[in-house]
């Protein structure tokens, strides 16, 4: 647990989470974990979590005792690997299953605040009368919820994409409030009018920083087409032509076979190195100097909040969203032109060329990016939830 400084207020609020699983080790799980955290610990809030799946799996990320979490058991996982037609039946079948255990676990738990993470039980929600002001969190951009049509160029799944949003806008339109995470996705919620925005909070403090001196950068991301490390290996080999004795670590999970073959064909393989996952990633942005994000689309983009709190400055794609609403351009970072790969390589020589502009952009990346500290939003939350159980349902 981070060292917070304990607030007393003397209302208890009860605030219900409803999510798949804890035990993956992903950005919302994250996300979700610091938030409950600080709001059991500091704020005193009665917090529980509601999963579907996961069984009796541990949470991945440390789970603050005071968190009550429930476990449903509907495990939709297992519809995973079903075909289409067995897996739409089983999943009408788990969904309904689903809608009466959430019912009855509200109605016993009779929480102020439900939140709903955006996932199975959008979609009814709001039909459930526990007395609970019922609010939804996003955590990936508009463009890319729910998007089929990226992984397979059919009608058909067009079509369903789009009824899908149709139908999302029409059960977010019925919640009290709705939150996504920048101010460039906000605007893409047009057909709504309860739209707010909260950022990500920092996932860690550095009590050290980076002192821009070593000739590394860093990228950190899963071996996914989303993180486009595909884009950053070309521009690296522009990169490592002229300052060869510089070299790229990439750090992430899933299967790299693709890009070890693409640094194979671009001959980088001595500047170029592709590691696995790292639980001490704190210390290999320490250890760096420049930070690149070269993502096609991102949710927020915490690795950059990660780097910047580690006085690393960022070198970014202004993909949708995050970057944008993160980095101060050639201030405490650089932008590029979304999917410009000779831009990007040309804005990582220009930081690797000079030092002095590089080192006074990571200080101010650790001052700017404070704003992302739990405890400042914290109080953001707080006067949230204030609001909403003041004005009532």
């Amino acid at each position: 647990m981070q060292g917070y400084m304990i607030k007393q207020d003397s209302t208890i609020r009860k605030i219900a989470y409803c999510i798949p699983s804890l035990y993956i080790s992903g950005g919302m799980e994250r996300v979700l974990t610091i938030k409950a955290n600080y709001f059991a610990e500091v704020l005193g809030y009665d917090i529980t979590i509601i999963l579907t799946d996961g069984g009796s799996k541990p949470p991945y990320y440390k789970l603050s005792p005071k968190i009550k979490v429930v476990q449903l058991d509907i495990n939709f996982e297992e519809l995973w690997h079903l075909p289409f037609a067995k897996k739409a039946l089983k999943y009408l079948k788990k969904q309904h299953e689903y809608k009466r255990k959430l019912t009855r676990c509200l109605m016993e738990l009779k929480p102020d605040i439900t939140v709903s993470m955006l996932r199975r039980e959008i979609n009814f929600i709001n039909q459930i009368q526990d007395g609970s002001i019922k609010i939804g969190e996003i955590h990936i951009n508009k463009d890319n919820f729910r998007d089929l049509q990226g992984r397979e160029n059919s009608r058909i799944k067009k079509l369903i994409s789009d009824i899908w949003m149709k139908q999302l806008i029409r059960n977010l339109n019925k919640l009290k409030l709705f939150i996504c995470l920048t101010n460039e996705d906000k605007a893409k919620w047009s057909e709504l009018n309860n739209v707010i925005v909260m950022p990500n909070p920092l996932a860690f403090n550095a009590d050290k920083l980076s002192n821009c001196s070593s000739k590394k950068v860093i990228a950190v991301g899963r071996y996914v087409p989303q993180k486009g490390f595909d884009l950053l290996i070309k521009a690296w080999s522009i990169v490592s032509r002229k300052h060869p004795d510089w070299e790229l670590q990439i750090y992430g999970d899933g299967n790299n076979e693709s890009y070890i073959n693409l640094v194979k064909e671009y001959q980088i393989e001595k500047s170029c190195i592709l590691n696995g996952p790292d639980s001490n990633i704190k210390e290999r942005y320490i250890e760096s100097s420049i930070f690149v994000l070269s993502s096609r689309f991102e949710g927020f983009g915490m690795v950059i909040v990660e780097a910047m709190t580690c006085g690393v400055p960022a070198v970014s794609f202004t993909c949708p969203c995050g970057p944008k609403d993160i980095i101060k351009d050639r201030e405490d970072g650089l932008l590029v032109e979304n999917g410009n790969i000779e831009e990007l390589a040309e804005k990582i020589i220009y930081l690797i060329e000079n030092e002095e502009i590089r080192k006074t952009m990571g200080k101010k990346a650790s001052k700017s990016i404070e704003r992302f500290r739990m405890d400042n939003l914290g109080d953001q939350w707080n006067n949230i939830f204030d609001k909403l159980i003041m004005n009532g349902n």
